[in-house]
């Protein structure tokens, strides 16, 4: 059995299959992290676990940003050989009408890197300056779910800019028609952590802006929007989350 320890929840319970019980947060540091990408890590990594409630609830849109780019690659790895803390992205997609999994939808991810820069021929906010982020595609992706609902990407920690807090977006296509533009964002104790003592971060100041005064998110629905993140025995995190999915737009 592969040790992983729970970090950060934003709160119920998870659906624990053959893992079996996790400790709560406060019992773990942030030490033994992985850093510099996803270079050397272990080509096996356990399954992912997602909350075992709520499973069934729609996830709401959020704003798409500035810095979409299109025709992003299909990939496991989105990082490019960027660094940065190692994490393991699991989404699941079910209907929000009698909680099936959706398999073969098409999910999509993008987020800045460790400098909060993103990648590609995006609006100019997204990468001022920066040439060679411009002609890169780091930190994007997509998968096609399987069976079960299910995608996971590797990627990194995403670095923080002014005026956001730490998020990473997301877009859902089924049959090729878009159902699902959104954010997800990470406890605001695990990003104070990660921002203050992992050494691919900490020589920035810490991020300005907590996620209740981010503009994309009213208070009262950042815990709806936020990653479930467990600390893996290898040095990874690994973030999950469970999308309700509607066939039409809410």
């Amino acid at each position: 059995m592969k040790r992983r320890e729970l970090i950060f929840s934003a709160g119920g319970l998870f659906a624990t299959g053959a893992i079996g019980a996790v400790p709560q947060a406060p019992a773990w540091s942030m030490s033994g992290l992985r850093t510099g990408g996803t270079a050397g890590m272990p080509t096996e990594l356990p399954a992912p676990r997602f909350r075992a409630e709520p499973q069934c609830v729609v996830m709401r849109d959020k704003t798409l940003g500035p810095c979409h780019t299109n025709d992003v690659p299909i990939r496991r790895d989105v990082t490019a050989g960027v660094t940065g803390l190692p994490m393991w992205v699991s989404l699941r997609v079910v209907d929000a009408i009698g909680c099936k999994p959706v398999a073969g939808a098409d999910i999509e991810i993008w987020h800045a890197d460790v400098r909060g820069i993103y990648s590609g021929r995006a609006a100019a906010l997204c990468n001022p300056d920066d040439a060679a982020a411009k002609r890169a595609g780091f930190l994007r992706g997509r998968q096609v779910t399987d069976a079960g609902g299910v995608v996971s990407f590797l990627t990194i920690y995403p670095g923080w800019y002014g005026g956001r807090a730490p998020h990473v977006h997301l877009r859902v296509l089924v049959e090729r028609r878009e159902l699902l533009i959104s954010q997800l964002l990470f406890d605001e104790a695990l990003n104070d952590a990660v921002y203050g003592n992992h050494p691919d971060y900490a020589k920035r100041t810490r991020h300005d802006t907590l996620n209740r005064n981010d503009f994309a998110f009213s208070a009262s629905e950042v815990e709806r929007f936020t990653f479930d993140v467990e600390k893996l025995g290898s040095g990874v995190l690994q973030a999950s989350y469970t999308i309700g999915l509607t066939r039409r737009r809410p």
